[in-house]
């Protein structure tokens, strides 16, 4: 066997991935390899990741800082970490910062749209402000409040003792969608002793530039806290993700957003040897059975569509024995929830499920809002049941799917089969429906209604650090929602009275 330092690529060279399957190198790939740079392979698709060295070295002194940064905090009190968050919910709260953050969030937002970006997430708010503001207040009383001892359990023998503790997992790496307030959610980080180095998309990565300067390395300054206890990669290329997720120093990498960048983040860390929470494919189902109550069902659907985020509605499935009554309310609830956007729904119906709507549904036009433009579409399309799954990723008009089935379990059963496994809701007066659904539904957020709570700050009044669906397995050990409290590890402590102890 031969081995060395990958220098060149020749285009058309193969690359073998999965066990049995290969690609090819492309010409425009192989020009552009430089020596020093890196290749990484994704062995489920065999997308060829190329990171140029330059990009490698800039997140490489990223994650050199949270690394020394670590070291220190091991040693920390509790007090710089309280004062911290403090410091940065002060900054943020104060108007002078805050108006240089949005007049760096209107110039990405300008960009995005003239590039035909989506900017639903990327756009800050009055909202979006004071959600960040109390999720940081949140962590300065959690850190306060938290007990001085870290001992989980203890094991008494005759003449030992042991225990167990928790301990910080390390540095925390964390790639996310061009929303600015996850800056405010992976702070988080510190509660537990942790370290994080962020990689925002390219579109935010100006308002994000804007909140380290003047609201987070302030907060850390002030506090006394090290720096790079939490730092933004300054890059914009996709690349600096891969990047990130192949350094073997983290102790765990969080992916948040959708679709194939996911995908190829989470290989990326997982063939490097890192753990991953990633929440790839989002979109929330709905189910109303035949003892649903209508005004219910018409407040769920309107109020589950509000924004475009990883839990809106996605899915409707209503029983067919109330599919008259129940398929026209949801579209009218749809519609209210577009009326609010100056628009009506768009419809993507189940092939059998057709004729519960309007025929003219499908054979007339609306204006639908998307990234690049106003488009016209048809008001309702025709999917198969395999294309449930699909998350609709609607900009300002809003969108779902429409199933007729049987009954409940034959909801569950399409959910199962076709969705992400995230979030489900069952309509229902029925609480023996109730309790069948929540065991037999495949799902880590499970409700009776509005769908939109699954979120950390939400429902657990703490800033989440991502969500997680079960479309690539359960979880072990935490709920869906990955908050700065669930990032620790455990250690095992012994104690020996006896010089003499022996098994």
């Amino acid at each position: 066997m031969t081995a060395g330092t990958l220098t060149h690529l020749d285009a058309g060279a193969v690359i073998p991935f999965g066990g049995d399957r290969f690609t090819t190198v492309p010409a425009d790939l192989a020009a552009a390899f430089q020596p020093g740079d890196h290749l990484h392979v994704v062995q489920t698709t065999g997308a060829l990741l190329h990171v140029p060295a330059a990009v490698r070295d800039a997140v490489e002194q990223q994650v050199d800082a949270a690394v020394a940064a670590f070291e220190r905090l091991r040693a920390a009190e509790c007090g710089p970490v309280h004062a911290f968050y403090v410091a940065f919910a002060d900054a943020l709260a104060d108007d002078d910062v805050w108006s240089r953050i949005t007049e760096a969030n209107a110039a990405d937002v300008a960009r995005a749209e003239s590039l035909g970006r989506s900017t639903t997430r990327l756009r800050v708010s009055d909202r979006m402000r004071q959600d960040m503001i109390d999720g940081l207040r949140g962590w300065a009383a959690h850190v306060q409040s938290a007990p001085a001892s870290d001992v989980v359990s203890r094991v008494e023998h005759d003449d030992w003792v042991v225990e167990t503790v928790t301990a910080p997992l390390g540095v925390i790496a964390f790639v996310f969608e061009g929303r600015p307030n996850v800056f405010a959610d992976a702070a988080g980080v510190l509660a537990t002793g942790n370290t994080a180095v962020l990689r925002i998309g390219g579109d935010a990565l100006g308002t994000a530039q804007a909140i380290e300067e003047h609201a987070l390395s302030p907060a850390l300054e002030s506090s006394g806290m090290p720096d790079g206890a939490v730092s933004l990669v300054p890059v914009r290329e996709r690349s600096a993700g891969w990047a990130l997720f192949s350094d073997a120093r983290l102790a765990l990498a969080v992916v948040r957003g959708s679709g194939s960048a996911v995908t190829e983040l989470s290989s990326v860390a997982r063939q490097s040897g890192i753990p991953v929470s990633s929440h790839g494919t989002g979109g929330a189902w709905l189910i109303a059975d035949g003892t649903a109550d209508p005004h219910r069902l018409s407040g769920v659907v309107r109020n589950s569509l509000d924004r475009k985020v990883c839990n809106t509605l996605n899915v409707a499935a209503v029983v067919r024995e109330r599919a008259d009554e129940f398929v026209p309310l949801v579209l009218a609830a749809a519609d209210e929830a577009a009326a609010a956007r100056g628009g009506v729904a768009r419809v993507h119906v189940v092939n059998g499920s057709e004729s519960w709507l309007p025929g003219t549904d499908f054979d007339r036009s609306i204006e639908v809002r998307r990234a690049e433009g106003v488009v016209l579409e048809p008001r309702a399309t025709l999917l198969d049941a395999e294309q449930l799954g699909t998350e609709w990723e609607w900009e300002d008009t809003p969108e779902l799917s429409i199933v007729v089935v049987e009954d409940a379990d034959e909801a569950v059963r399409l959910f199962n089969d076709y969705s992400p496994q995230f979030v489900a809701a069952l309509i229902s007066e029925d609480p023996a429906a109730q309790a069948r659904f929540r065991e037999t539904v495949n799902a880590p957020f499970a409700g009776d209604g509005f769908t939109r709570w699954a979120d950390g700050q939400y429902a657990l009044r703490q800033p989440e650090l991502g969500l997680s669906n079960w479309q690539n397995g359960r979880l072990l050990g935490r709920a869906g929602i990955l908050t700065g409290a669930d990032l620790t590890t455990r250690r095992i402590f012994a104690r020996h009275e006896n010089g003499e102890q022996h098994r």
